[in-house]
């Protein structure tokens, strides 16, 4: 199974965010970015800071895919 964070993608979009400014407002790495671009797994404290910086949920920005 596979994880997609085509959710957070758009979900930066609509609140006109850059991925860089997500990295800022959630304390996380470019490194961290430049995984979740890839489609790598990242630490659940990773997903519950972006969570707290964007006032959502998992769910919100996250999903797994079958491959």
């Amino acid at each position: 199974m596979a994880v997609s964070y085509k959710k957070l993608w758009k979900l930066l979009i609509d609140k006109d965010m850059k991925k860089k400014d997500l990295e800022t407002a959630a304390n996380i790495s470019n490194y961290t970015i430049t995984k979740m671009n890839r489609g790598e797994n990242v630490t659940v404290e990773v997903i519950g800071k972006i969570c707290k910086a964007l006032n959502c949920t998992a769910d919100d920005i996250m999903e797994f895919i079958d491959e």
